[in-house]
């Protein structure tokens, strides 16, 4: 079963000492106390390696029968670490695992319409758009609010939950406890509450065409980045804005 998985800045997890390409195997699988974990929502992988210094993967896991009722994490024997898929990786998967998930034609929480809002207060739960100039907001616990659409804001107030936003000149927003508030459009900007996590992806033009140049994430401490500030980030610095 294809997850996603979480690590230090050396891969390891645990103690354990991984290599990008190799298998391994253990005699018994317990989740949380034996075996491989990882995870079925790539957002997920941040409740155990936040983005600061963490290093994620694409993995291959065999999988067992148990579950845990408070995010996707699952347990194995076996697990393949199959590719490095960075921060910028997680959440281009963790934005389609959502998308996978939302029934388009019959929820009122997902919204594909221009200046429209999706709107979610359940908690484990999803509040999705894809149309410019629009509002996803959630604001139940470990959720989800998604946007793709260009100069929108996603907005989550629960507490381990992420507002993600790749749309051209958006915002993501954050307040619960140990939450991110991740924006990988151009001229994105994102800002979260004191003990919140902020990442921003930096473009440019090369040949005429814009491209990521660089993803970096950090902790909002009071000190190197203030509360609920907005921030952008400009030649690798994370930079005040409105």
């Amino acid at each position: 079963m294809k997850l996603y998985k979480g690590f230090n800045k050396d891969l390891k997890c645990r103690d354990f000492q991984f290599e990008v390409g190799k298998e391994y195997e253990e005699a018994e699988a317990d989740i949380c106390r034996k075996g491989f974990h990882a995870c079925e929502n790539p957002l997920d992988v941040f409740d155990y390696y936040p983005p600061s210094d963490s290093r994620y993967c694409e993995v291959e896991l065999d999988v067992n029968e148990q579950t845990q009722s408070c995010n996707s994490k699952r347990v194995g024997k076996k697990i393949k670490i199959n590719a490095e898929i960075g921060l910028p990786g997680i959440i281009k998967a963790g934005v389609e695992y959502i998308k996978e998930r939302v029934d388009w034609e019959n929820s009122k929480e997902s919204n594909t319409g221009y200046r429209s809002a999706a709107t979610n207060t359940g908690c484990q739960s999803a509040a999705t758009n894809t149309g410019d100039q629009s509002a996803a907001t959630n604001t139940g616990d470990r959720s989800a609010a998604t946007n793709t659409g260009c100069q929108s804001a996603a907005t989550n107030t629960g507490c381990q939950s992420a507002a993600t936003n790749t749309g051209f000149q958006s915002a993501a927003i954050v307040s619960g406890v140990e939450s991110i508030a991740i924006s990988t459009g151009y001229e994105g900007k994102a800002k979260g509450a004191l003990g919140c996590f902020i990442v921003l992806s930096e473009w440019k033009e090369i040949d005429g065409e814009y491209h990521i140049v660089d993803v970096k994430s950090s902790k909002v401490d009071g000190k190197n980045i203030k509360p609920n500030v907005f921030y952008t980030l400009v030649d690798g610095k994370f930079v005040e804005t409105k």
